[in-house]
This record gives structure tokens, sequence and C-alpha cells, in this order.
């Protein structure tokens, strides 16, 4: 058997062409129940017409024909009911006889058994409409041939009954009926096989366009620029996460679409969306957005519109957003990589009157006597050596080569160290109000003391810069951490960082103030990896109730021994 009746078993053979994916499509259902549907209303009507000739014409009908029209109705109830179906039909076996097979025999009894001028012969159009659509050619032709032969059994039944009255004229009737009932097969068969070929397209081109759709998606969602998509009454359709960050507006809560100029920060943006509608074409602006926490921030928009599909969808204007300061950063960072690399020659040229500054003065100070004027010579010679440092450090991190790790013997002691550096920066910067909490239980870091002096002093400077003037605005702390190893904070009560701000804190050439080189939290976090430790920010409460502020902290490697102090 070709085709399965309760379950979707049929083979995977193509249908003209068409393979199984084309073949069980959503229209072929849709036709199937649609002709289960006309058969059940066929057989309705048959039994009213049953009843017409007898309560209405007076023409007593045989009592065959009721249970033949009554049990009609109820095989196609029961078949629209309980049948499953699953085009196509490939052969005459149990799904053609329980929906063609039982139309045929139905109509052909009422044909034989049919009273006055009463004609059935139009009803075997259904059997052959639903055999070229939901069948092969084989059976729609097949089921065809059998409908002509019923009905010439019926002309020849009739010959033999009447004696050859209109006898003729039934089998030219009936020879005409088969004719067009081939015709009515060969066509409702090439516009089925040309419906589920379009589906199939259909299907694929809707597959192909969700596929898009979701590349798009993701694309749009990890773009570094704003997106926002707004339609002609300046209602949001779209906004990736980028734009919320950038308009800092909350947008990701609003629930799509929303109007833009709903939000009082945006209407400018509205406003630029309109004029876009407006002129036909795509504009570029520079937009001052206010934000919920901190100054407006300087954003430039560019707008793009799409064109329309047709004349009854307009296009949309996708607008395109980004943050100057960062699109300021990048471009300085393009520029200065050049310069960063110029910076390491000069930095090779640099080293040989370097070396000769620290020989000429260790040998002036061979010969000089007086301590005021040897002292002056021991500063030079100090001053050259960090000098000298700065130039190794700019070399390492312009040729990116594997940090070295520092021996055990050049460890320090971390509370006692931290100390006496913040002491030192206290004194020279002259800021008061400064808290030291030593708490690493005296633990060897594997560190630099230089390199500890530039980041402590780095950070202090930075946390100087935007603290307040109470006492215990800026904070020192050492402690242990959960896994062990020692952690220094440099704490400051100072404004929350801007998110834009965060990404790119410890990125070479980017600073959130103009004068500023950019380089001094890069050139810690170098320093850091060199020495197996790592740098970060966070926006720290102190204890349970105490005031919120800014900490940078270094986790240094693990301590390796211990010091008594």
């Amino acid at each position: 058997m070709n085709t399965s009746l309760w379950s979707g078993g049929e083979s995977a053979t193509d249908w003209g062409g068409l393979d199984a994916r084309g073949v069980r499509s959503a229209a072929l259902l849709r036709l199937l129940r649609g002709f289960m549907t006309a058969r059940c209303f066929v057989a309705l009507v048959l039994i009213m017409l049953q009843a017409f000739s007898w309560g209405i014409a007076g023409v007593t009908p045989p009592p065959l024909l009721l249970v033949l029209a009554v049990s009609y109705f109820a095989v196609t109830l029961l078949g629209w009911r309980f049948a499953r179906v699953m085009p196509p039909i490939r052969g005459f076996g149990s799904a053609w006889i329980i929906t063609i097979g039982v139309d045929l025999l139905a109509f052909a009894l009422l044909q034989m058994l049919q009273l006055g001028n009463i004609n059935y012969a139009p009803l075997f159009a259904l059997p052959v409409l639903m055999a070229a659509v939901l069948g092969s050619v084989t059976v729609g032709l097949g089921t065809t041939a059998i409908a002509t032969l019923l009905l010439l059994v019926d002309a020849g039944w009739h010959w033999l009954h009447s004696g050859g009255g209109d006898s003729p004229a039934r089998f030219v009737q009936a020879a005409l009926t088969g004719t067009g009932l081939f015709v009515v097969a060969l066509l409702a068969h090439e516009l089925a096989l040309r419906l589920a070929r379009e589906e199939t397209i259909a299907l694929r081109s809707r597959s192909t366009a969700r596929l898009h759709a979701l590349v798009n998606d993701l694309v749009i969602e990890t773009l570094s620029e704003g997106v926002l998509v707004i339609d002609a009454r300046g209602l949001v359709h779209a906004a990736n996460p980028a734009a919320a960050e950038i308009l800092g507006q909350e947008l990701a809560r609003l629930p799509l679409p929303f109007a833009l100029d709903a939000q009082p920060a945006l209407q400018a943006l509205a406003a630029l969306a309109r004029q876009t509608f407006a002129r036909g074409k795509g504009l570029s602006q520079e937009i001052p957005v206010a934000q919920a926490r901190g100054s407006a921030r300087e954003v430039r928009v560019r707008t793009r519109l799409t064109p329309s599909i047709d004349q009854r969808i307009d296009g949309l204007c996708v607008m395109f957003l980004q943050d100057l300061r960062e699109l300021e950063a990048r471009i300085r960072t393009e520029k200065l990589a050049a310069m960063g690399r110029m910076s390491a020659a000069v930095a090779h040229e640099i080293r040989n009157p370097l070396a000769a500054i620290t020989q000429a003065s260790a040998l002036l100070y061979e010969d000089l006597q007086e301590p005021g004027q040897r002292k002056l010579t021991e500063m030079v010679q100090h001053n050259a050596q960090r000098l000298a440092r700065i130039v190794d450090d700019v070399l390492d991190v312009s040729r990116a080569r594997q940090q070295r790790v520092l021996p055990l013997g050049e460890q320090l002691v971390l509370d006692a160290t931290v100390r006496t550096l913040a002491e030192e920066w206290v004194r020279q910067s002259q800021r008061q109000g400064v808290l030291v909490q030593l708490d690493s239980s005296g633990c060897a870091v594997r560190f630099d003391v230089e390199h500890l002096r530039r980041i402590l002093v780095n950070l202090l400077d930075n946390a100087a810069r935007y603290a307040g003037d109470r006492d215990g605005s800026i904070q020192v702390a050492t402690r242990l951490g959960h896994n062990g190893r020692p952690v220094l904070q440099v704490w400051s009560d100072g404004a929350p960082l801007e998110p834009a701000v965060q990404r790119h804190l410890f990125e070479p050439f980017f600073s959130s103030e103009s004068r500023s080189s950019g380089l001094g939290l890069f050139i810690c976090r170098e320093l850091c990896e060199r020495h197996g430790a790592n740098i970060g920010y966070e926006r720290r409460t102190l204890g349970d109730s105490g005031p919120e502020g800014n900490e940078f902290y270094v986790v240094f490697a693990p301590a390796e021994r211990r010091i008594s102090q």
C-alpha cells in the first residue's frame, strides 16, 4: 500500500517533481479538509432532496434511495471526524477507498436508482477533483476513467430495461460527461501541482528571510554603534543595547513600539527623524542628549531611509548613534599608535645620553668634596636611573614581549611599602584626609618597588582629582582576599564613572579629560600583568551604610612567604 491512512508513513517518492516537504504542505491539508467538508455538505443536500421529493413534491422515493443518502452522510461524517489521510494519494488503497471510492459507489447507485428527470452525473466531479488535486496523475486519471465507465454502465443498464428508448442520448451524455471529467482532472492536477510548487518556494523564501532576520538581529545586537528603527509616525520598532547605553534613558525597559518624542531627552532625535522623512534622504547631526546622571552626552546621529516595499507600506528611518567621546578616543588611539612606534625609536635614542649622564655624574661625585654638591649629584644620578626605568617600560610595552617575573629575592613587604609610598605621596601633594588601613598580615608580594610606586601614585592622583575634601574621602587599604591573595585598594568618594568610560578604563590613550594622555591606567595594567597581578575597578559602598565611591584594586600574585613585623 502506497498511502498510509492513519499516519504520515507514505514513501518519499516525488509527486510531479516535488519533494516530500512540498507534498506535505499546509495548502494540501487545507484542501483535504475542504473536500471532506464538501462531501458532508453534498450528503446533507441529498437527504434534503429526498425529503423534499417526499413531503412537498408528493413523489415517494424508493426506501433504498433514502437509506443510501443517510448511509453516505454517516460515512462522510465519520471520515471527516476520524480519518487521517495524508496527501498525496498515490494508489487505489484504503485511503482512496474510504474517500474517493465511497463517493463513486454512492453516486453511481444514486444515478441508477434515480427517479424522474433527476440527474446525479454532475456529482462525479467531486471525487474526480479530489483525486486530481490530492492524488498522483495515475490516481486522478484512473478515478476519472472509473467515473466514466460507471456512467456508461448506467446508460447500458437503462438501455436494457427501457427497450432502447432514450438510450442513445444517455450514451452520448455519458461520453460527453466523461470527456469533461478528464479535462477537469488534468487541469485540476496541474493547478494543484503549481500550488504545491509555489508553496514550496514560499516556504524556502520564508526560511531564508527568517534566517536573514536572525542574522541581522544578531549583528545589530553586537554593534558598538547604537541603532534605532523608527517609522513615519515617530514610533521606535527596534533599539539595540548600544543605543540604550548611549542614550541612557532605560530604553530596554520600554515596550516596543514606543513614541520617541514621549521621552523629553530624545525629542531632538524625533525631530531629526521627521526631517529625514520630510526630505526623503539621510541626515547627519551632532545632538546633546541629557543623561539621568551626569552631564549631557554629545552624540553623533546619522539617519538612513529604507526603500518602501510598495505604496501601502512606508519606509523606515534607521538611526545610527555614536558617542562622540568614544569616537574621538578611537581616532586618537589610531593617531597615537604611530606616535607610540616613534616613541619606541626615541626611547632607544634616549638610552645613550642617559648612560652618559649617569656615568658623568658618577665620576663627578668622586671628585666633589662639598656635601651640598655631592647631594645634588646624587639627585642627578637617582633621577637618571628613574628615567632609565621609564625608558625600559616604554620599550617593553611597545614590543609587547613576554613580561618577566621577578625572582623571590625582589619581593617586598606589602603593608610597609604601601605605608611608605602613601605617606610620601601625601607629603608631596599636601593632600589631607587620606586614611591608610593596612591588614595584609605581613604578606610579601612579588613586585618591584618603583613599579608599585608608579601604580599607587597614579591611582592616588586620579582619586584626588575627583574626591571631596573631607577626612576619609580617599582611603588606601590592604587585605587578604578570599583566595588568600593580597589586595591593594584605593577608594575615593567621587562621582560614578559612566559605563562608556568604564569599558575603556585600561585602554591606551583613552581619558575622560582632554588634558590627559590616557596612558596612566594602561601603564598600571601593563606593570601589573608583568608581575602576575590583576588591576580592576568597581563601584563600592564602604561598610553596610557608608558612602558610595570608586575603587581601584590590585590583586597580587599568591604570596610565597610571610614576613613577621
